[in-house]
Order: C-alpha cells, then sequence, then structure tokens
C-alpha cells in the first residue's frame, strides 16, 4: 500500500495540468487524503503569493460578500442551560463540572432521551432514573450522598454510577474491587437475552472498540470490576465487569467502568479516528450509539413515565441523505442528469459545489461560463445547493482562521504543490463560496458545508457559525463512532456548544469495489443503521454516470419502503427543532399527561411511550396517530398537550 501511495504521488508530481488535469479529489481523495489526515503527509498552507491574471476568471459586477463575518470567540456553556424538567426525565447528577457532560448531554439529546442538569444530589434523587457522571468516589463524596443513594434505590428508583470507585457502595452495585486496567481495547457484551440488549444482533454491537492494540493503548483508563454479584452486562477483555447490573431493595443500579462522556467526546470531535474506529467509511460503525442506546433502555425500562423522542420523521425508521461532491469541470453536466432521476423519483438531494475560480496545480478554473449556466439549471430542479469551499485544499485543516473580510475577487487561494496551497484562510473558503453560489446561481441561502478531503481544522465549527452556515457534513460515521447526527462544540472541545450541527458520511464511491458492485452491501448496512433509526448519508462524485448512478438507483429501490429522503438542509432544519423540543410527563388523577414545548413547526415529530398507554381524542385529534407505542404528530408547534390511559 505504502508503495502504491508513493507512485501515485510521483506521478501527481510530474503530470502537467495543461496535459492531464489533477483531479486529485476523485482519484486520491480516499487514499492520500486518508494518509494526510492520519499525519504521515504534511500539508501547509504558505504565505502570500501572486496570481497570474490569466489564470483567474474575474466576473463583472461580482464582488462580495460586502459584510465582514464576525470573528469567533471562545465560548462556555454552562451545566445550568438544562438544569429544568420534571421528575419524568433523566436526571444526570454531575460530581464535577469539569468534566465532558456536554457531550454526554448532546448524545442523549441524539438518541432521544429528555434529562436535566443537577449538581445537588436531593433534587436529582427526586427523579426516576438518576445518572452519576463522572465519578462516584468515597473520597469525594460525603456519607450522606452515599447513603442517600442507596436509600433512594431501595426505595425503586434506578441509578446509573459512571466509574464507581467507592467501596461503600460494594452492595448497592453488587461490584467489589475496582481494578484500573490500561490495555483493554474492547467492551464485550454478554446477556443477549437480556430486555437491555435487544436489538444487539451485529458483532459491532456485541463487540464495541476502545483501542487498537497494534497501535497504541486506549486514550483513557477504564475500571474492571472484580467479584461481582451479578451476571455482568458486558465484560473487559481480561473478563473483568465493564457494566454491572444489581437488583437492590424495589430499585435497580447499574455501573459503567468507563467515562462515558469522554468516549462520545472522543467520537463526536474525530479524535477516534486512528484508536477506535475499525474501519475509515462504508461499515457499521456503533460504538457510541450502542452506548446511547444502552443508556436510553436503562431510561425506559426504570421509568414508568419514560417518554422519549424518535429520530426519523413520521416514524420511519432511516434518514437517508445522498449528496453529491461537484469538484471536477466535467461533473456539471452529469449533476443533471441524477437531479432528473432524484427529482422524478422524489428523492431530494444535496449538491456540493466547488467555486474553482484559479487555475492551480488540481486543475483548471472550472467555475466559469461554460458551467455556470449548467449550475442554475441544476438550482432550478430544486435540489439543495451547498458549499464545498474554493481551493478543496489538502492543506485546508491547518489553513488559519482568516480576517473575515475575505472577499471576492480579492481572495485567491492558491495551490502550488499537491501538499502546499498559499493565500488560503477558513473563512475565505467558507464566505467566498457561499457568496458566490447564492450570487451568481440565485440559489438559496446556503447552510450546508463539506470540506475537501473531509479535512476539518479545529476553528472550522465556529468559523461556520460565524459565515451563516448551520449543517456540515465533514466527518465519516465511522470516524465519530455514530449514526446518528450531533450538535458540534467550539474547537471542537468540552465545554462550549455551536448551532452547527454534524450529518456524519455513511457511504462513499470512491474506497474498494466501484460502487455498482456493492448495492447489496449498502442496502444491508441501511437495514443495520434503521434499527434505532439512525441516518444514512451517501457521497456519489457525479464525475460519471455508469454504475454510480445505477447504485442511486438501486440503492432508492432498495430502501424506499423504510427510509425518509431528504436534503441535508431540510432534514437538518428538522433535526435542529427536534433536538430543542422539550418533554416532560405529569399524572393527573389516572391519567398521565405528555407536555411538549416546540419552538417552531416540525412536521412529523415522533414520540415513543410506555406499552399500554392509549392517547385519548382531543381539539387536534386529526394531528395525531398512534401506532403501538409511537405517537406521530402531524404539525407541532409551541406548548401541546398529549393525554393518555395506562394500563
Amino acid at each position: 500500500m505504502k508503495k502504491y501511495l508513493l507512485a501515485i504521488t510521483i506521478v501527481a508530481y510530474l503530470l502537467s495540468w495543461y496535459i492531464v488535469p489533477m483531479h486529485v479529489c476523485l482519484a486520491l481523495e480516499g487514499q492520500i487524503g486518508v494518509q494526510s489526515k492520519q499525519g504521515q503527509r504534511v500539508s501547509e498552507n504558505s504565505g502570500k503569493v501572486q496570481v497570474n491574471p490569466a489564470d483567474m476568471l474575474v466576473f463583472p459586477n461580482v464582488a462580495g460578500p460586502a459584510d465582514k463575518a464576525p470573528l469567533p470567540v471562545p465560548k462556555t456553556t454552562s451545566w445550568e442551560k438544562y438544569k429544568n424538567g420534571t421528575t419524568s426525565r433523566m436526571a444526570i447528577l454531575l460530581t464535577d463540572t469539569n468534566s465532558a457532560w456536554l457531550a454526554l448531554a448532546h448524545g442523549l439529546k441524539s438518541v432521544g432521551v429528555p434529562f436535566m442538569i443537577t449538581t445537588d444530589y436531593k433534587q436529582a434523587l427526586h427523579h426516576n432514573v438518576v445518572l452519576v457522571y463522572p465519578t462516584i468516589s468515597g473520597a469525594m463524596q460525603t456519607r450522606g450522598f452515599l447513603d442517600a443513594l442507596q436509600d433512594y434505590t431501595s426505595n425503586g428508583g434506578t441509578l446509573i454510577g459512571i466509574n464507581v470507585l467507592s467501596s461503600a457502595l460494594k452492595n448497592l452495585f453488587g461490584a467489589y474491587n475496582p481494578v484500573a486496567l490500561n490495555n483493554s481495547a474492547t467492551i464485550r457484551f454478554m446477556a443477549t437475552d437480556s430486555p437491555l440488549l435487544d436489538g444487539f444482533t451485529d458483532e459491532r454491537e456485541k463487540t464495541i472498540s476502545l483501542g487498537q492494540k497494534k497501535i497504541g493503548p486506549p486514550y483513557f483508563g477504564v475500571y474492571g470490576y472484580k467479584n461481582i454479584r451479578n451476571p455482568p452486562v458486558a465484560i473487559f477483555e481480561d473478563g473483568s465487569a465493564a457494566i454491572t447490573q444489581n437488583n437492590f431493595g424495589r430499585g435497580m443500579a447499574y455501573a459503567f467502568g468507563l467515562d462515558l462522556g469522554y468516549l462520545i467526546q472522543l467520537g463526536y470531535n474525530g479524535d477516534a479516528e486512528e484508536m477506535l474506529s475499525r474501519s475509515y467509511i462504508n461499515e457499521f460503525e456503533p460504538t457510541v450509539d450502542v452506548m446511547l442506546r444502552l443508556l436510553k433502555k436503562m431510561y425506559v425500562k426504570g421509568n414508568h413515565e419514560g417518554v422519549t423522542i424518535g429520530t426519523v420523521p413520521f416514524n420511519k425508521s432511516l434518514s437517508v441523505m445522498i449528496t453529491h461532491d461537484v469538484d471536477y469541470g466535467k461533473s456539471e453536466e452529469n449533476s443533471l442528469v441524477y437531479a432528473d432521476f432524484e427529482k422524478e423519483n422524489q428523492v431530494p438531494s444535496t449538491y456540493y459545489l466547488q467555486t474553482k475560480y484559479i487555475k492551480d496545480y488540481y486543475d483548471v478554473a472550472f467555475w466559469d461560463n461554460e458551467h455556470i449556466p449548467m449550475l442554475k439549471k441544476l438550482n432550478l430542479t430544486g435540489m439543495e445547493l451547498g458549499s464545498h469551499s474554493v481551493a478543496h485544499s489538502y492543506s485546508f485543516n491547518v489553513f488559519p482562521l482568516g480576517t473575515g473580510e475575505e472577499r471576492y475577487p480579492e481572495y485567491r487561494p492558491f495551490i502550488s504543490e499537491l501538499y502546499l496551497t498559499h493565500n488560503g484562510t477558513v473563512l475565505g473558503e467558507l464566505r467566498v463560496s457561499k457568496y458566490l453560489i447564492e450570487k451568481m446561481l440565485d440559489a438559496p441561502p446556503v447552510v450546508s458545508f463539506r470540506s475537501g478531503h473531509l479535512l476539518r481544522p479545529l476553528v472550522l465549527p465556529q468559523a461556520l457559525e460565524a459565515t451563516g452556515f448551520l449543517y456540515s457534513s465533514t466527518f465519516t460515521a465511522n470516524n465519530v463512532l455514530s449514526h446518528l447526527p450531533f450538535q458540534l462544540t467550539y474547537q471542537y472541545g468540552l465545554q462550549g456548544e455551536t448551532n452547527i450541527f454534524e450529518f456524519p458520511l455513511t457511504l462513499e464511491d470512491e474506497l474498494g469495489v466501484k460502487m455498482g458492485d456493492r448495492v447489496q452491501p449498502a442496502i444491508e448496512l441501511a437495514r443495520k443503521i434503521s434499527k434505532y433509526g439512525g441516518i444514512y448519508v451517501i457521497l456519489i462524485h457525479p464525475n460519471i454516470l455508469d454504475h454510480k448512478l445505477q447504485f442511486e438507483k438501486d440503492f432508492v429501490a432498495g430502501v424506499k419502503d423504510f427510509a425518509w429522503f431528504s436534503t441535508v438542509r431540510n432534514f437538518g432544519k428538522w433535526w435542529a427543532i427536534r433536538d430543542k423540543v422539550d418533554v416532560d410527563v405529569t399524572q393527573e388523577g389516572t391519567l398521565k399527561v405528555v407536555t411538549l414545548s416546540v419552538p417552531e413547526i416540525i412536521e412529523g415529530l415522533t414520540i415513543k411511550v410506555p406499552t399500554g398507554w392509549v392517547l385519548q381524542p382531543g381539539e387536534q385529534a386529526a394531528n395525531y396517530t398512534q401506532h403501538a407505542d409511537s405517537i406521530i404528530i402531524n404539525k407541532a408547534t409551541g406548548a401541546m398537550r398529549l393525554v393518555f390511559t395506562t394500563k
């Protein structure tokens, strides 16, 4: 493989783009691009150079954007943002506010578990289910706190402890002698017949990765529980318990031997790419999702008022977003063929456009008068147009933030070698590409972005926010260990959330067997993700039709019965509203009342209620449909009350 990559690189340097255009994004994105992200190749964003006017396309009466993007400032999100909610919600009891609690909160929102956060254990213990995070330790907590946990569980509460280190609670959790482990690479789930593990049927759900031993130790330490009272939910490689379960009085106590928030953080920030993920793309990698689904099952099992929020509109089982990266001069005409099929079959799709107006090492400038009319036709099909940057540079991950004043035609990123770019900035790539698409194609506001080669500078989340974007699709699902959307944080850090949502990429057309020969594996992957309402984002470069177009036709036919098709923009808007929905349950006599707070109109919102709950007719009966435990709300907005009888 290394010899193969070296050969490609040498050819890339020697061939002139006067003879053979360097369509690096097509020929090399799945190979050298991966190596670049793993640090085995050096990318540079060098100082300013002058661009030959003959190599740049300048359009009359096109200059902008006129405004200045606000420079991002560091931000911190307080846990108090999530302090409200009735006792029907899961209570997250924070024992350390300087922890990865925000990643845990974002994960619970993604999987649809209502929660609130508090640092007051007395308040938390009024809830039906309590998750204590990030640790329970006799050295850190008072005796009154530890005794209260035992009383709470004995009286019927469900307690979930993370990193339970207190020997005083060995009877409560049925676990003795937690031992620090430094070389465990997996967690294997044991009691596959348990309701908690219902649906965990794939081998990558039964065994999740904590690190690749051949590369190095895991990123974080874990604790294995010894001498446990009951069969464990999961074990580490040495046989010690990773997750315990113990009936205590009328309640249930679970103990996790790893920091769930930090695990989720590693995934959501892309830091698990080399160590924890078992593949780069095109495969099932549900490590984060398995843990979130397990918490969701613990919440529902331990809560007679456990209402959760669905992840797919109108109770479908899978959300599909077909996307195209238009980053090659001959792709525009083909894009119209793809769009015609999509429009005819009601498959709205997203086209990420590179606005390349400078001829350089990569290719000729194809944002020109020949191709722009084709892109205008593409816009008229109703497909979403997103940004795929200006330069599509292999150095994007080391671009500086920029000034926020970058404008066309003064912004002139120039690639002189494969890994050497001049004049580039992150804000320039975002704001100039967005401006050109909106201005020259008469397109709606551009709100979706995908970087070239899926590279991510640390400033990207806040830069997207500063330039008016809302949605990113720059990670692969395998690298973030999740097939669900999630909210990005400032600088991919622990504390500050942005308003940007990430929709990780599931499958692409560059790696491995050609796309037309892997329809069935792609459909099988869709069925695995559909078990828990995940998303399936497909990347098809429209550089050719042939087997790629046939793949799209066959895939759509294979999943249309259970999938919801959408653009990134439209599903992103739905998801962003759903993310802000509050759900609470109260008792009124013999009835259960579900109160929803919905900030904007959303169609097809689904909630899941406990078995045996029956929705009672009301003034808006036509607006609701009940299918078993699922309540589909055709149009939700504002404050809503749903009344149920229960068995």
